[in-house]
């Protein structure tokens, strides 16, 4: 399988992006029936949104999610 060697702002932007999609899972694995709906930490959305910007991926979706599926096959 090939790996990638990502930069640190990249592998910044992957750790970001999957302390987001865990953080989206969490939340909607809530309480069956709750009240309220599920609810991200607007901080765990910024900081994902800044990783990406740092690291030029900004608006690259595509070059993103690229980079996640060589370095984390499996999220």
């Amino acid at each position: 399988m090939p790996t990638a060697v990502l930069t640190d702002r990249e592998r910044t932007a992957v750790r970001a992006y999957l302390r987001l999609l865990h953080t989206v899972r969490a939340a909607f694995d809530g309480p069956p029936g709750g009240a309220r709906p599920p609810a991200v930490p607007p901080s765990v959305l910024a900081e994902a949104e800044q990783a990406l910007a740092d690291a030029g991926l900004t608006g690259n979706e595509e070059e993103f999610f690229q980079l996640l599926r060589l370095w984390c096959p499996h999220p």
